[in-house]
Formats: C-alpha cells, sequence, structure tokens
C-alpha cells in the first residue's frame, strides 16, 4: 500500500498521526493544487473580464436552475453587494437571467441561458480534465479517500448544502 499524505508507513497507520510538518505540507500541496485547478477557469474568464466569482455564481446556477438570490448568497457566502455587482454583469452581457417569483414576488430565480450554459460548459470542461486526470493518475482508492477528506473540512451547513446537490444527483 502507498504512504499517507506525509510518507513513513501504511496509509492508515499515519492518517492519524500526521505532524505538524506533514500537516503544512498537506496544506501547500492543497494550496498549490487549486493554483493548478483554477489556471486554466482563470484564463478563460479573464478573457471576458470575470473573475472567479462569476465562475462560482455560473457553477451553482447551472447545478441548480432557478435558484433564488438567497439561496446563492447562502451557498457562496458573500456579501448581497458583492453578489449583486457579479450578477449584475452576467446578466447584462447575456449569461444569466433573472426571473421574480410565481410564490413570492420578492424573490429572484436565476437561470443559465445558451449563452451562459456555454461558458459553464467551457469552464466545467477545463476542470473536469484536470480533476479526470488526476483521479485517473491517483486510482479510486485516493479518489474515495480524497473525497472524505474533503467533506470533513467542510462546516456542517456547507456539508448539508453540498450533500443537498450530490443528493438531487444535479
Amino acid at each position: 500500500m502507498a504512504d499517507g499524505p506525509g510518507g513513513g508507513g501504511q496509509r492508515g497507520e499515519t492518517l492519524l498521526f500526521l505532524t505538524d510538518e506533514q500537516l503544512r505540507k498537506a496544506i501547500e500541496a492543497m494550496f498549490f493544487a487549486y493554483k493548478g485547478f483554477t489556471a486554466d477557469p482563470d484564463r478563460i474568464l479573464e478573457a471576458r473580464g470575470y473573475g472567479r466569482a462569476h465562475h462560482r455564481a455560473v457553477h451553482f446556477i447551472h447545478r441548480s436552475p432557478g435558484t433564488t438570490v438567497n439561496n446563492l448568497l447562502a451557498i457562496l457566502g458573500v456579501t448581497k453587494q458583492s453578489l449583486n455587482r457579479v450578477l449584475r454583469s452576467l446578466i447584462e452581457d447575456g449569461l444569466v437571467e433573472s426571473r421574480i417569483g410565481t410564490r413570492d414576488k420578492r424573490e429572484r430565480h436565476l437561470f443559465l441561458t445558451d449563452a451562459g450554459e456555454a461558458l459553464e460548459r467551457e469552464l466545467g470542461t477545463a476542470q473536469r480534465a484536470r480533476m479526470r486526470d488526476a483521479f485517473r493518475h491517483a486510482g479510486p482508492e485516493a479518489v474515495a479517500g480524497f473525497r472524505t477528506v474533503l467533506e470533513a473540512m467542510m462546516d456542517p451547513e456547507m456539508r448539508r448544502r453540498y450533500q443537498g446537490l450530490v443528493e438531487s444527483g444535479q
């Protein structure tokens, strides 16, 4: 069996007894992996004058068509002012459509337009390719472990929201 994140033994033996140095190495690996994970989408977004907040909004609107602004605020954990700035540019550029709620006229429901779906597809394709290559390299056991670690790092409310998305099968 392969060594754990810090090396030095079987995976199951080392995971519960990581040194500070092993944890620092894991934190640094996550930092550099995140830079790689966001590099391709950042280039695509930059060409359009967008940033990562736009990407996150497009991603979660795609995952839950018709989601409300309030739900998106809760998922993204940003201020209303910040989200409104992002949504305004996506709406003006024809990527997102905002519809008034049928049950509650105060609610705004968000949908991607065809152009928004095309952007989401382009961004998602780049990230899926990177994840697919990494998962293929790491193997099925590592993939399951990676997901377990990520879920364990989530705050309880975010884990609940994440599990809702996973269970909805969207």
